[in-house]
């Protein structure tokens, strides 16, 4: 059951910006004008355009992949490293693959087993040149050699998404053959060897991460509501390493109740956090002490966040071209800058990559389609409307080969694209993971379903203080 919020729309109708498929079935984007739309196609069926969607978006992990590692590139910009979380939610859309037949699983068990093979024996070590640390990896990788790139940090978020990733592949492949076997064993173990208590650094909260060169990194999950759900979770439900549950205690009591246009909720700005840890954890009818407090569990603010991200672009404050009622999705995405330009005698500031943000910014009049789609399960009938809308009108323009653009801004003045629009010039594994994975979860729930079977899981969310709907149904199975 999909909690479903009252929707009232208000705003112009001069102008939408729109994500069409085009005559090959791509997804692309165009603007124009709503009263006069020269190209008209019959309005698909809601399963017929979110499977065109996932199937086109599911190249990326098919294509922007290393064969010898099976590492998965950040972006598609040539030269990218890898990114640990798109690598990790790689593993977990190999699986749609399979469910959806995008893919066979003889081919999804290959790719799955490259990857953990790699990570299991890659080095780990305090070198500034090793893979990992303590179970850790770091946040990017070279893709040929799978050492560290970027002198990026050892990242607590980025293993955490890493491992959900692994162990979705750890309790979905039950087969008695060699090669799915060793997934679960390989999947076992590393997660069992992440030392959870070494990133608490002596504290009561998980650091966000390490560098070789100057240690632990200032910054802690210990403040205000944020995706640290998935790495409290899984540091709780170690079999090895588990951290005390007053850590996670601590971090709830942080968490801002806000009310925004009439709606209260949990509050934070960018969607990502509404969307990333909820990939895995359904949250959907169980809550902890903060949820009991304030009367709602994390799957309803999800879906009061999205609905106040809508409003907001309805109430476009700051006069940004093109918001309204589907022109929204507010997040981390990349932008046009970073510079400031005048724009109608409006100076304007434009970020580069950014975590934006509704109501409260910062907002430079970006949008990030991946995100609206992510907000699927939390608010379907908003968002299919915002796509079906979009998928009206065809465009013959041709951006990128993996489904949705990343993001575009049309209040910018520089424009890259007929669209009349700078829109981003590459797609990233971080926004096409999320697109994949949470039509699934709204389609058939197989990624809340699968980690409903993992007991690291379950303990991790008992150990938080969850209780309530399918979890205690789960535990009263076990008793």
């Amino acid at each position: 059951m999909y909690i479903k919020l009252p929707t009232k729309f208000r705003g112009s109708k001069d102008w939408v910006f729109v994500w069409n498929f085009i005559a090959t079935g791509r997804l692309q984007i165009q603007l124009m004008k709503s009263k006069e739309p020269d190209h008209i196609i019959p309005k698909r069926s809601d399963e017929e355009m979110l499977n065109t969607l996932q199937r086109e978006t599911f190249a990326y992990f098919i294509k922007e992949v290393n064969k010898k590692t099976g590492l998965i590139a950040d972006k598609t910009q040539r030269g990218s490293p890898s990114s640990i979380a798109a690598t990790g939610l790689g593993l977990s859309c190999y699986i749609v693959g399979v469910e959806r037949r995008f893919m066979t699983r003889a081919e999804a068990v290959k790719r799955t087993l490259t990857v953990l093979r790699f990570f299991y024996n890659s080095h780990q070590g305090t070198e500034e040149d090793a893979t990992g640390y303590k179970g850790f990896y770091y946040h990017f990788l070279n893709m040929e050699t799978g050492k560290r790139a970027w002198k990026s940090e050892l990242s607590t978020a980025d293993t955490a998404i890493l491992l959900a990733g692994i162990l979705t592949a750890g309790y979905y492949y039950d087969g008695e053959n060699k090669s799915e076997t060793e997934i679960r064993k390989l999947a076992h173990e590393m997660y069992a060897r992440v030392d959870w208590q070494w990133a608490l650094n002596g504290k009561d909260s998980i650091s966000h991460g390490w560098k070789p060169e100057s240690g632990f990194l200032r910054y802690r999950w210990n403040n205000k509501y944020s995706e640290a759900h998935i790495i409290y979770i899984l540091a709780l439900g170690s079999p090895t390493f588990s951290i005390s549950a007053s850590a996670y205690k601590k971090w709830i009591a942080t968490f801002e109740w806000k009310k925004l246009y009439d709606i209260e909720c949990i509050y934070a700005g960018p969607l990502f956090i509404h969307q990333m840890a909820q990939i895995w954890l359904d949250f959907n009818g169980i809550s902890d002490d903060f949820n009991k407090k304030v009367g709602i569990d994390y799957f309803e603010n999800s879906c009061r966040a999205t609905r106040i991200q809508q409003l907001y672009a309805i109430d476009n404050p700051k006069g940004y071209a093109r918001y309204g009622k589907n022109g929204w999705g507010f997040t981390a995405s990349d932008g046009p800058g970073p510079c400031t330009r005048t724009v109608n005698g409006i100076k304007r500031k434009f970020y580069n990559y950014k975590a934006g943000g509704a109501p409260f910014g910062p907002d430079d009049g970006t949008i990030s389609p991946w995100a609206v789609v992510s907000s699927l399960p939390f608010l379907p009938d908003v968002v299919l409307s915002t796509i079906q809308h979009a998928t009206k009108r065809l465009d013959f323009e041709k951006h990128h080969p993996f489904g949705f653009d990343a993001s575009y801004n049309p209040t910018f003045p520089e424009k890259n694209t007929l669209s009349n629009a700078w829109i981003s010039q590459w797609q990233f594994g971080l926004n096409q993971g999320p697109v994949i994975l949470m039509i699934e979860n709204y389609t058939s729930g197989l990624i809340w379903n699968i980690m409903k079977k993992c007991p690291y899981i379950i303990k991790g969310l008992h150990r938080a203080g969850f209780s309530g709907g399918w979890l205690d149904n789960i535990t009263n199975k076990e008793t």
